[in-house]
């Protein structure tokens, strides 16, 4: 069929949809229930071709959705993503290299072993592979653990991402949550005192906060994760102190659609002894070359934005983008503690900052908000803006700003 063959002018017209869009900022936020999926009830029975369908859904893809670039967006720990980034993914999809085999990816499957070591080499370990987020590292981090040193229980803290449990709960694996200090750091001193038959994962870079647990606590443990999903990235930078100690883990998940901006799906699971944790986590077939290592089967070429942006960028680039960062929650931080109408709950230490109007309830100045958008999180309790400095483009004023204005919005109506 002709759609498997380049239509150079169907490609040029979605690029050029694609331009225009992203060029319109619109709206940072749009609520969940906003969009207007204008789709037939049932599966058309005739098609309309890939040009009108393109079309057809160019509303949803690009007008109904949270403009992650906006200078208002500072909220969530997803970022905007380099432009070349597109084009990568793009190459990506058109050519559908299928890293489980080498007969249908040798390069694909070359380019990813090379970036990974690089970055494996960042965190003082010896290698590992990409999955799709935290969740499946963290998960393949603990399956790895189980089975060499055959522990039987994971111990981690209270603040801890909700994917620690549930991948307890699927190795069928105990799970003992840590009480945590007034910072959202793991209190160590309450750790139990055996801890042989245990995995111990601490916390990089909290959700709600961005605490960074004491990275060298558990010693003694059976095995010793890192989840350093969002704060994973700060090893680049000039602020790696603040993850000194996680060298010494046994295993560390990153994700790189965060802080490393790229598309949805990339992360990283490195090993310090890679070679011993991918054998225990291999299974062979009759139909395989190689072994498959970990839980994903067929997957495509992640590590294609990877290298560009890694390349494009280098790593004093990767250090500008994140010390940037750093230094814009630093900006918000100053800017609520200067104002006697706002409260900051502590300074932030891994680019996220809590904080929130002194009189007006957080949840109902967030909803009512235009120009500019917050997260939100519980801490010890009480509800506090989160906002993240994953936006490069985001302006800490801009969002005061509308936070003031629908405060004061609020006084005059009541």
């Amino acid at each position: 069929m002709s759609d498997f063959r380049p239509d150079q002018a169907g490609l040029e017209h979605a690029v050029r949809v694609l331009l225009e869009r992203m060029q319109h900022r619109g709206s940072p936020h749009v609520a969940p229930d906003a969009a207007d999926v204008s789709l037939p009830r049932q599966l058309p029975e005739i098609g309309i071709g890939g040009g009108a369908a393109l079309d057809a859904l160019a509303q949803i893809a690009f007008a109904d959705v949270s403009r992650l670039d906006h200078p208002g967006f500072l909220a969530h720990m997803d970022p905007p993503t380099p432009w070349y980034t597109w084009a990568a993914a793009m190459w990506a999809a058109a050519t559908n290299q299928n890293v489980l085999h080498p007969d249908t990816a040798p390069a694909a499957r070359a380019l990813e072993s090379h970036v990974v070591a690089w970055l494996a080499r960042v965190f003082g370990l010896s290698g590992g592979h990409m999955v799709p987020g935290s969740t499946v590292a963290n998960l393949t981090a603990l399956w790895a653990a189980r089975e060499l040193t055959g522990a039987t229980r994971v111990v981690t803290s209270e603040a801890a991402h909700l994917s620690v449990v549930k991948s307890a709960d699927i190795l069928g694996m105990e799970c003992v949550q840590v009480p945590v200090d007034d910072k959202q750091q793991l209190r160590t001193e309450l750790l139990p005192p055996d801890l042989s038959d245990s995995v111990v994962v601490l916390t990089a870079g909290t959700v709600a906060t961005g605490a960074v647990d004491d990275l060298h606590a558990g010693q003694g443990a059976a095995w010793r994760h890192v989840d350093a999903a969002w704060a994973g990235a700060l090893r680049l930078s000039s602020h790696t102190r603040a993850l000194d100690g996680i060298e010494t883990a046994d295993s560390v998940g990153v994700s790189l659609h965060k802080w490393l901006y790229q598309p949805k799906g990339s992360a990283l699971v490195l090993f310090a002894d890679a070679e011993r944790a991918h054998e225990a986590i291999s299974y062979g077939g009759g139909y395989l070359a190689v072994p498959n290592v970990g839980l994903l089967g067929s997957r495509g070429s992640s590590a294609l934005p990877l290298a560009i942006t890694l390349l494009a960028w280098g790593r004093q680039g990767i250090a500008e983008q994140i010390d940037a960062g750093m230094a814009m929650a630093d900006e918000l931080a100053d800017l609520v503690t200067s104002d006697a109408e706002l409260e900051l709950w502590h300074r932030p230490c891994t680019g996220v900052v809590n904080w929130r109007p002194v009189e007006c309830d957080p949840e109902s100045v967030r909803e009512r908000m235009t120009g500019a958008w917050v997260s939100t999180a519980t801490i010890d309790g009480d509800r506090w803006f989160r906002s993240v400095a994953a936006n490069p483009l985001a302006d800490p004023r801009t969002v005061v700003s509308a936070v003031k204005e629908t405060m004061n919005g609020s006084r005059r109506e009541n």
